[in-house]
């Protein structure tokens, strides 16, 4: 495998980065915080909305390439607990875009085989935007070529805190021994379980956080930031960072392969 920074790569067509791609090194879940759609739109002197409503292209992608791939599971932080702070009117505009989305791309989800899971507070979203998201989870339910979760007013804190209270519930019922709480129980009470963590994260638009993202998940993951704003982060971006992260040797906190222990 080339050593070469994927940058180097520039000048390959799409057809010749995918034939660099091994199968056997693909992540098997990948994790992506999109950012920067406000500002393409304001670089264009449109307005934020209709970053929002491009971006929703470079997901599409993002799903076509991952069941051609065969990577099983995509998440995406589409709207945070912080999000809720910004103008009344963005907010709105958003929530309308949510349910075009749901109610427009559903039918194509099933007939990709699909699962679509939404995770975070679900309750704060306006209720015609719950029905949505119940109607779609329900509808793809049964499918599974590949597991798309959105986080909706998700926040990584707020899961953690979730998944302790339910915790010293199940301890009070007596349906969980305080005892035997170890990693294996908490992440059963994660919002993503039954999903593996994330083996890859993008962030797009050049910021270099997690944002309170699957704090407890992305503890191992790969991490990949690129300058590309998210409407412009398409197959041949997605091509790129799945590059750079097969040339990365994942040790999890071990010595690399290659030195004698």
């Amino acid at each position: 495998m080339s050593h070469h920074p994927a940058s180097n790569f520039d000048h390959l067509s799409e057809g010749e980065l995918t034939a660099k791609l091994e199968p056997e090194l693909l992540p098997k879940h990948v994790a992506v915080i999109m950012d920067g759609n406000g500002r393409w739109a304001e670089l264009r002197g449109l307005p934020r909305i209709a970053g929002h409503r491009e971006g929703i292209n470079s997901v599409r992608e993002m799903i076509t390439l991952c069941l051609e791939l065969g990577i099983r599971a995509l998440t995406i932080y589409a709207f945070s607990q912080e999000n809720w702070n910004r103008p009344t009117q963005e907010i709105s505009a958003l929530m309308e875009l949510l349910e075009h989305y749901l109610s427009t791309e559903r039918a194509s989800l099933i007939e990709q085989n699909v699962c679509f899971r939404a995770i975070g507070r679900h309750e704060l979203l306006p209720p015609s935007a719950q029905h949505w998201v119940r109607t779609t989870e329900k509808e793809t339910a049964h499918l599974d070529k590949l597991s798309l979760t959105v986080a909706l007013s998700y926040g990584g804190r707020a899961e953690i805190v979730d998944a302790v209270k339910t915790m010293m519930e199940d301890v009070q019922t007596g349906t969980l021994q305080q005892g035997l709480i170890d990693e294996t129980t908490i992440r059963q009470y994660l919002y993503t379980h039954p999903l593996p963590d994330p083996d890859l994260l993008i962030r797009t638009s050049g910021e270099t956080r997690i944002s309170n993202f699957l704090l407890w998940q992305l503890a191992y993951t790969e991490l990949c930031f690129t300058p590309t704003l998210w409407p412009d982060f398409r197959r041949r971006e997605f091509l790129l960072a799945l590059i750079e992260y097969q040339r990365r040797e994942r040790r999890f906190g071990r010595v690399p392969s290659t030195v004698p222990s």
